[in-house]
């Protein structure tokens, strides 16, 4: 169980909670913060009954992020590729040739909804049923963002016809189940809050539809309450037990087509949203359905998540970025302490190496790792490396992301870059090579 946080915090907690949901005018809000495991701190405000944990919700497009675990299994599985193209497993749409990969990540082009009626407000069916054509194909691969509903009901479909059995069956079965989520169904199960739209201008609430999205249910159909929300929070945070390889799960939280170095961005992985707020890194994911609004959100760095819950269909004022910063000022997180460990490399291949005649410091890190980058106060690239089984690096972030890295006694190789131990050294193979008359007034 997790440690409770201080009286101190939980009434600041507390306080902004009831501020967001009495200025929303949210008939009913529930949130809380996760660390170690669980929820340390939770509340409900409004017309929330008791225990407020275990009132369900509906998470609209948090559903896409637990699609995205059910695919990246079967990624790991080796039954798909990201690179495979939908017509290989989901044959007979126009996104034929679009991947697995650009549809995680909102990067197909497909049409942002499915054809027919608002598939949010109104029952659905089979795929068949959508008629797809040519025109739900609205931008070009991999040109730029678009957030597509459409697409995560097709990975729904995808997920279904590789496991031979409902999106439904597989995500209870591989994703829900392991993660202890019991309280987390398809359809409301009792207690469970009613959708409501809020009047703009008077303090009235009309209540909202609920029904079976069909196949759109992979992009917005799971319901849950707070308690099984926090456990989600705590498996983004890298308590992935059984369900994911962390390092998969590492893998969805890297922006596609963001430099997550540049402040002050909002970007996608594969199903994460990764936001940069307040110079924070978070990853979760917010989701809407007419009648409720949910999100769930981790700053993966100090181990903190925030999450919650309401029904109302839109105007909730932002909560959870403000729930960990107020976490995080109360009660920063301890790290663990400093111990010496051997490094990656002879201490002799560390320190000072000149790119040209920029100075940059390889120096080792806990877990094997190295890092290569300018000194401090110095502009220029950088980024962590992981030794590969041929004896060489690949890089982590950044400009060197898979780029390789070779390390010789007198220069490293870093995708065609040469390092040296003295700028320019005409002794190494510096590309282009030096100029003979060495350097001068």
């Amino acid at each position: 169980m997790p440690e409770p946080v201080l009286p101190s915090t939980a009434r600041t907690l507390l306080a902004r909670t009831a501020r967001v949901q009495r200025d929303s005018r949210a008939p009913s809000l529930v949130a809380g913060v996760v660390r170690d495991g669980g929820l340390a701190w939770s509340a409900g405000r409004g017309d929330v009954p008791e225990p407020h944990a275990d009132v369900q919700y509906r998470l609209g497009s948090i559903s896409k992020t637990v699609t995205a675990v059910a695919v990246l299994r079967l990624r790991d599985e080796g039954r798909v590729h990201l690179d495979d193209p939908l017509e290989r497993h989901v044959p007979g749409t126009p996104l034929r040739d679009r991947t697995v990969g650009q549809l995680l990540a909102h990067v197909a082009g497909a049409a942002a909804e499915s054809p027919g009626g608002w598939w949010e407000r109104t029952p659905g069916g089979r795929l068949e049923e959508l008629a797809l054509a040519e025109e739900h194909v609205v931008l070009g691969a991999a040109r730029r963002f678009h957030y597509s509903n459409l697409g995560f009901g097709l990975l729904g479909e995808l997920v279904a016809r590789l496991r031979g059995r409902s999106w439904e069956d597989v995500v209870r079965a591989e994703v829900l189940e392991p993660l202890g989520m019991a309280r987390t169904t398809p359809r409301p199960a009792a207690p469970a809050a009613e959708g409501h739209a809020v009047h703009p201008w008077a303090d009235v609430v009309l209540p909202e539809p609920e029904h079976d999205a069909g196949v759109m249910a992979a992009a917005g159909q799971l319901w849950a309450t707070l308690a099984d929300l926090g456990r989600f929070a705590a498996f983004l945070l890298g308590d992935t037990g059984d369900v994911l390889d962390p390092a998969t799960l590492e893998e969805m939280t890297v922006p596609a087509g963001v430099d997550p170095s540049a402040p002050g961005w909002s970007a996608y992985g594969l199903g994460l949203q990764v936001l940069r707020v307040d110079g924070r890194t978070l990853v979760g994911h917010g989701g809407s359905m007419p009648g409720f609004l949910a999100g769930v959100f981790v700053d993966r760095e100090e181990q903190a998540g925030a999450v919650s819950l309401a029904n109302t269909t839109s105007g909730l004022d932002p909560l959870l970025p403000g729930l960990l910063a107020d976490l995080r000022a109360a009660e920063p997180r301890v790290v663990e302490p400093w111990r010496p460990s051997p490094p990656a490399l002879p201490l002799e291949t560390l320190g000072i190496w000149y790119w040209g005649p920029a100075p940059h410091v390889l120096r080792a890190l806990p877990g094997g790792l190295l890092h290569l980058g300018p000194l401090p106060g110095r502009a220029g690239r950088a980024s962590r490396f992981a030794r590969r089984d041929d004896g060489t690096w690949v890089g982590l972030e950044g400009y060197y992301a898979g780029e390789p890295l070779r390390i010789a006694e007198d220069h490293l190789d870093l995708g065609t870059f040469v390092f040296t131990r003295e700028p320019y050294d005409p002794t190494a193979p510096v590309p282009g090579g030096v100029d003979e008359g060495g350097w001068r007034a």
